[in-house]
């Protein structure tokens, strides 16, 4: 028997991005624990990453883990680095939707307490649990594929 899910498209905006960056900084402020440097991952953290940076007024640089469509080996060699030098880090991606790509950050690298992981959406079911979100979705209940401003322009 065939599944016959009919997966929708759900497109994020940008004013939609900005409130869920908001999201993100009034859950930090809350919490009383700022990064001194975000580390956006590549691809679609990099613009969350930038934009949270110059709100927070702190350090951003990318961390290359592309699971997906993408044969390069992850390279967390930024991470080390700036662990190295007692940073507190904030790790963050566009999604956090299997869980993947922080599962591959968290078991090369490991769980500490100067690194804390975001995802400007957060899928509920995901077995990763992550620090921060703006938006939750439950791709279980309503499947769905989120596409971002960046990855789709209009023609």
């Amino acid at each position: 028997m065939e599944n016959n899910i009919t997966v929708e498209k759900l497109y994020f905006t940008n004013i939609q991005m900005r409130n869920a960056l908001i999201q993100i900084e009034d859950k930090l402020v809350h919490d009383m624990w700022l990064p001194d440097i975000i580390l956006g991952v590549n691809r679609g953290g990099c613009i969350p990453g930038v934009y949270l940076s110059h709100r927070l007024k702190k350090e951003h640089a990318v961390i290359d883990v592309r699971l997906r469509d993408h044969s390069a080996k992850p390279n967390l060699s930024v991470l080390e680095k700036e662990f190295a030098f007692q940073k507190k880090i904030l790790i963050i991606d566009d999604i956090n939707d299997t869980g993947a790509t922080f599962q591959y950050i968290i078991d090369n690298f490991g769980r500490h307490d100067r690194i804390r992981y975001a995802a400007v959406i957060n899928n509920k079911p995901s077995p990763v649990k992550i620090d921060y979100y703006g938006y939750e979705i439950d791709k279980n209940e309503t499947p769905q594929w989120v596409v971002f401003p960046w990855e789709e322009w209009q023609k």
